[in-house]
Protein backbone atom coordinates (compact mmCIF):
# COMPACT_ATOMS: atom_id res chain seq x y z
CA UNK A 1 0.00 0.00 0.00
CA UNK A 2 1.34 3.44 -1.05
CA UNK A 3 1.01 6.68 1.36
CA UNK A 4 -1.09 6.24 4.48
CA UNK A 5 -2.66 9.33 5.89
CA UNK A 6 -1.95 9.72 9.47
CA UNK A 7 -3.82 11.93 12.01
CA UNK A 8 -1.41 14.69 11.41
CA UNK A 9 -2.15 15.68 8.00
CA UNK A 10 -6.27 15.04 9.13
CA UNK A 11 -5.22 17.75 11.34
CA UNK A 12 -3.21 19.75 9.35
CA UNK A 13 -6.45 19.79 6.58
CA UNK A 14 -9.18 20.82 8.92
CA UNK A 15 -6.87 23.82 10.13
CA UNK A 16 -6.74 25.05 6.73
CA UNK A 17 -10.61 24.24 6.61
CA UNK A 18 -11.45 26.08 9.61
CA UNK A 19 -12.68 22.70 11.25
CA UNK A 20 -12.81 21.83 15.27
CA UNK A 21 -12.37 18.18 15.01
CA UNK A 22 -12.20 16.00 17.97
CA UNK A 23 -9.54 13.33 18.85
CA UNK A 24 -11.90 10.51 17.90
CA UNK A 25 -13.03 12.43 14.38
CA UNK A 26 -9.42 12.87 13.37
CA UNK A 27 -9.20 8.87 13.82
CA UNK A 28 -12.15 8.52 12.01
CA UNK A 29 -11.30 10.14 9.27
CA UNK A 30 -7.61 9.34 8.77
CA UNK A 31 -9.14 5.41 8.79
CA UNK A 32 -11.63 6.69 6.66
CA UNK A 33 -9.60 8.28 4.02
CA UNK A 34 -6.99 5.34 4.20
CA UNK A 35 -10.14 2.99 2.80
CA UNK A 36 -10.26 5.39 -0.30
CA UNK A 37 -6.77 4.80 -0.68
CA UNK A 38 -6.60 1.66 -0.82
CA UNK A 39 -10.18 0.71 -2.62
CA UNK A 40 -8.20 3.41 -5.15
CA UNK A 41 -5.13 1.06 -5.33
CA UNK A 42 -6.57 -1.84 -5.62
CA UNK A 43 -8.98 -0.62 -8.36
CA UNK A 44 -5.09 0.05 -10.15
CA UNK A 45 -4.49 -3.20 -10.43
CA UNK A 46 -6.71 -3.72 -12.53
CA UNK A 47 -5.92 -4.60 -16.48
CA UNK A 48 -7.16 -1.73 -18.43
CA UNK A 49 -5.13 -2.14 -21.59
CA UNK A 50 -6.72 -1.68 -24.70
CA UNK A 51 -9.99 -0.47 -23.00
CA UNK A 52 -10.91 2.72 -24.43
CA UNK A 53 -10.81 5.84 -22.23
CA UNK A 54 -14.80 7.45 -20.91
CA UNK A 55 -15.59 10.80 -20.40
CA UNK A 56 -19.06 9.23 -19.08
CA UNK A 57 -19.87 5.10 -18.47
CA UNK A 58 -23.22 5.64 -19.98
CA UNK A 59 -23.75 6.30 -23.72
CA UNK A 60 -24.45 9.87 -23.37
CA UNK A 61 -24.61 11.86 -26.46
CA UNK A 62 -24.96 16.04 -26.46
CA UNK A 63 -27.16 16.18 -23.19
CA UNK A 64 -27.70 20.03 -23.40
CA UNK A 65 -30.46 21.68 -25.09
CA UNK A 66 -30.79 23.87 -28.03
CA UNK A 67 -29.82 27.83 -27.22
CA UNK A 68 -32.97 29.33 -28.23
CA UNK A 69 -34.32 33.02 -27.53
CA UNK A 70 -37.67 33.21 -26.18
CA UNK A 71 -39.44 35.95 -24.40
CA UNK A 72 -38.25 36.83 -20.71
CA UNK A 73 -40.06 38.06 -18.01
CA UNK A 74 -40.80 42.23 -17.58
CA UNK A 75 -38.99 44.17 -14.64
CA UNK A 76 -42.48 44.11 -13.47
CA UNK A 77 -43.51 40.81 -13.36
CA UNK A 78 -39.86 39.83 -11.89
CA UNK A 79 -39.96 42.08 -9.32
CA UNK A 80 -43.21 41.40 -8.31
CA UNK A 81 -42.49 39.43 -5.09
CA UNK A 82 -39.25 41.68 -4.25
CA UNK A 83 -39.47 42.71 -0.37
CA UNK A 84 -37.81 45.36 -1.63
CA UNK A 85 -36.82 46.87 -4.67
CA UNK A 86 -35.00 50.60 -5.71
CA UNK A 87 -35.84 52.01 -9.39
CA UNK A 88 -36.28 48.30 -11.09
CA UNK A 89 -33.58 46.27 -9.42
CA UNK A 90 -34.12 44.43 -6.67
CA UNK A 91 -32.89 45.66 -3.05
CA UNK A 92 -30.29 44.06 -0.75
CA UNK A 93 -28.88 44.29 2.84
CA UNK A 94 -25.12 45.32 2.03
CA UNK A 95 -22.89 42.75 3.39
CA UNK A 96 -19.87 44.29 2.90
CA UNK A 97 -18.60 47.61 4.57
CA UNK A 98 -16.54 50.47 3.50
CA UNK A 99 -12.99 49.48 4.56
CA UNK A 100 -13.20 45.78 2.55
CA UNK A 101 -11.90 47.37 -0.31
CA UNK A 102 -13.95 44.86 -2.44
Amino acid sequence: MGKKIDKQEVEKVAKLARLDLSEAEIGEFSDQLNAVIAYVEKMNELDTEGVEPLAHCLPVHNVFRADEVKPSLGTEAVLKNAPQRDDGFFKVPKILDDSSQA
